[in-house]
């Protein structure tokens, strides 16, 4: 996470619940705009996409079927 996430945290943590859940709204608001139906994906979020899409495609992956569960 960066820096300006981290202050825009301890920046909320200070406020009264009330005013909490109010910063909470607003940025759920921009989110919305910028991203409707969370489509978007984050820094994040893409680096563990592609790093999952060269596993899958080198084949280190786990088959779930050859477990034996017993």
């Amino acid at each position: 996470m960066s820096a300006v996430p981290k202050e825009i945290i301890d920046m909320i943590d200070m406020l009264p619940e009330q005013e909490q859940e109010l910063a909470f709204e607003l940025i759920k608001r921009i989110v919305l705009a910028w991203d409707s139906d969370f489509t978007k994906l984050t820094p994040l979020e893409r680096d563990r996409l592609t790093k999952a899409g060269k596993e899958i495609a080198n084949g280190d992956t786990v088959s779930h079927t050859e477990i034996d569960w017993n």
